[in-house]
């Protein structure tokens, strides 16, 4: 089954013109990022705003917002090059989550793969209908939305990275597995594109932690989805204290700066989770939490006696935290 919601049906050119209202029940609807009105034909009837699309990709980043995140965007790019991320080839991408065909970072996907299985097995398995609207937040390559389309679900992929290794454009390497490709589009999380209530979950795919405003950035994915929707946060580091948190920014920093330069923190993003804040946004959106723990192996998990023993700080865990609206 390919996915419904589809802005690349249409060559290019057309796609200048393309209507997103015209079928309601297959289009995406589009909402104005400066004064949110309603876009048609990729212009906004409000303001005048009109989205461009380049390579494929609908940007919807406002030039004001894109200055906010130039230095992060080019400070992540040059780190994520450092450390060999993204490949030449479709192997490297078609093989992801399951199989790093560069060998450089087998470690992560293995992580990523055992929470894609749990996202697909236990939380969607269970929740979605056939074909599905899903925002893929965060989706860098795309790796995520492939897999949703070829399971029949029907995903948007947003993202600030566009390029052609490790952001939207890495996309390309799924096109001849999956036609038409699912839509992407440049966004900032805390101001989507879209109009209230037309997907049924959104997924913020290791990339809840980059937020600089966690409550309003769960709040804009909750106004995006169905009223009976899911919000999923998947692959952000947890932590059982600020300390815990604390310590392990305080080390990355330390660590970007003598290897890059940089300790990459031109935003001011809230970098990992805790108990405390996810209740906090509890109470604030009136919704619930429930928590899976994906299987890492044996190892993973006795990763937090081995740091008490040998008194180092707490390491990251990583969960699946899926939020729902509290019934009225």
């Amino acid at each position: 089954m390919q996915p419904q919601c589809d802005v690349e049906s249409l060559p290019p050119p057309a796609l200048q013109g393309a209507t997103f209202d015209d079928t309601p029940d297959k289009a995406i609807r589009l909402r104005c990022p400066v004064c949110l009105g309603h876009i048609s034909q990729l212009n906004c009837r409000q303001c005048g705003l009109t989205l461009s699309v380049e390579r494929g990709i609908v940007r919807a980043l406002t030039p004001q917002r894109a200055e906010h995140y130039a230095r992060f965007i080019e400070d992540y790019e040059r780190i994520r090059d450092a450390e060999g991320r993204g490949s030449e080839s479709d192997e490297f991408y078609l093989g992801l989550p399951y199989r790093d065909a560069t060998g450089k970072h087998s470690d992560q996907w293995r992580i990523r793969s055992c929470s894609y299985v749990c996202l697909m097995e236990e939380i969607f398995g269970m929740a979605m209908p056939s074909a599905a609207r899903i925002l893929d937040l965060g989706a860098g390559n795309g790796w995520l939305s492939f897999r949703l389309a070829m399971a029949g679900y029907s995903p948007v992929a947003v993202d600030l990275l566009t390029n052609e290794r490790d952001g939207l454009e890495a996309a390309e390497h799924f096109r001849g597995h999956l036609r038409p490709l699912f839509p992407r589009f440049q966004a900032e999380l805390g101001n989507l594109p879209f109009q209230d209530g037309q997907f049924d979950a959104a997924v913020f795919n290791a990339s809840f932690h980059y937020t600089e405003d966690e409550e309003g950035t769960l709040r804009e994915a909750f106004r995006c989805v169905k009223k009976e929707g899911l919000v999923v946060l998947c692959d952000s580091p947890w932590y059982s204290s600020e300390e815990g948190g604390r310590q392990m920014v305080a080390e990355r920093r330390a660590q970007f700066r003598r290897s890059y330069g940089t300790d990459s923190a031109s935003l001011q993003s809230i970098e990992y989770l805790t108990d405390e804040r996810l209740s906090r946004m509890k109470e604030r959106l009136s919704i619930r939490w429930s928590r899976y723990s994906p299987s890492y192996g044996l190892r993973w998990e006795m990763r937090p006696v081995v740091a008490r023993l040998r008194r180092r700080r707490e390491p990251a865990r990583f969960r699946i935290y899926v939020a729902q609206r509290c019934s009225a």
